[in-house]
């Protein structure tokens, strides 16, 4: 069974988050504040984080960015009282897989996390499979996406929806329908969380893109399409 992390300085947090998921069968590490988790994570097989954001010594950010520049690529979800939209729009820019807003259902947060390992696993047993768009290359098995032979600097998260997008390039893929397939789930609610990593993804590609062949088109009032030729987004 996979190994969560959870990280949050208000212990009553942490034990009903422990108590929920031992239950469903998962290995339970805990952590007080970023520096605890930093070293939970360099000597424990983690799987899976929940952590907070606003704590003592590291916050949540800082030990994501962390995760980012020692490469380390693990899945994780935001379990915070900062509710506001431009906390969350943040934490998903991060790379983050969910973001839950305290008071919370310990019995939704085991739910989602396991969409989510259930998703990851899903991709991690997929065969070597590869993409192509123009200049644009996707090698799933490495998880690594090129374009004009250069690097594209893409969460785990981007890397999904990127694929997504350009596997199933001939039609519009609608916010609900992306949400199914790249974190899990299909509440409309989210659907920030889909606009957010889409504008990222614009970004990246446009910084490499020399030959401007390749966009992400908007088609209003439906969702988003791979476009490889020129166009509007």
């Amino acid at each position: 069974m996979s190994s969560i992390l959870i990280v949050d300085d208000e212990r009553p947090i942490v034990e009903i988050c422990q108590l929920y998921l031992r239950n469903e069968g998962y290995t339970v590490y805990t952590a007080s504040n970023g520096e605890e988790a930093e070293e939970m994570v360099r000597n424990h097989p983690i799987d899976f984080i929940v952590i907070d954001v606003m704590m003592p010594k590291k916050n949540g950010y800082e030990f994501i960015e962390m995760l980012h520049h020692e490469g380390m690529d693990i899945p994780f979800l935001y379990l915070t009282a900062l509710n506001q939209e431009k906390d969350t729009l943040y934490g998903l820019a991060l790379g983050a897989d969910d973001y839950i807003t305290k008071p919370f259902s310990p019995r939704e947060l085991a739910f989602r996390i396991k969409n989510i390992l259930k998703r990851v696993n899903k991709f991690k047993q997929t065969e070597v499979r590869f993409l192509r768009e123009k200049e644009l290359y996707l090698n799933k098995d490495e998880r690594e996406a090129r374009l004009y032979g250069e690097i594209l600097d893409l969460t785990n998260k981007e890397f999904d929806l990127l694929w997504t997008l350009v596997e199933e390039k001939h039609r519009v893929l609608s916010k609900s329908e992306l949400l199914k397939k790249v974190w899990g789930y299909e509440y409309y609610e989210d659907a920030a969380t889909v606009n957010v990593h889409i504008h990222h993804l614009r970004e990246k590609l446009a910084a490499l893109d020399k030959g401007n062949t390749l966009s992400i088109k908007t088609v209003w009032g439906i969702g988003y399409q791979f476009k490889g030729e020129e166009g509007e987004q």
